[in-house]
């Protein structure tokens, strides 16, 4: 797991927010901006999980949901 990846993915984040905090907010912008950082903070979250190594049982048991 790369630290300097994670480090870019949370300022990543909060670079986002920072943009979003300047837009309007209105009825529309609302639900976008919701979205957007939603989205951007779940890429770190997804990188980390990915690289997690749980060990040789859950991978089995991943493997066995997968194919059910």
């Amino acid at each position: 797991m790369s630290q300097e990846l994670e480090d870019r993915f949370h300022n990543f984040g909060k670079r986002i927010r920072n943009f979003c905090l300047k837009l309007k907010c209105d009825i529309i912008n609302t639900e976008y901006i919701r979205q957007v950082i939603r989205s951007s903070g779940s890429i770190g979250g997804n990188y980390i999980e990915s690289s997690d190594d749980l060990g040789k049982l859950d991978e089995k048991m991943k493997i066995k949901n997968f194919k059910a």
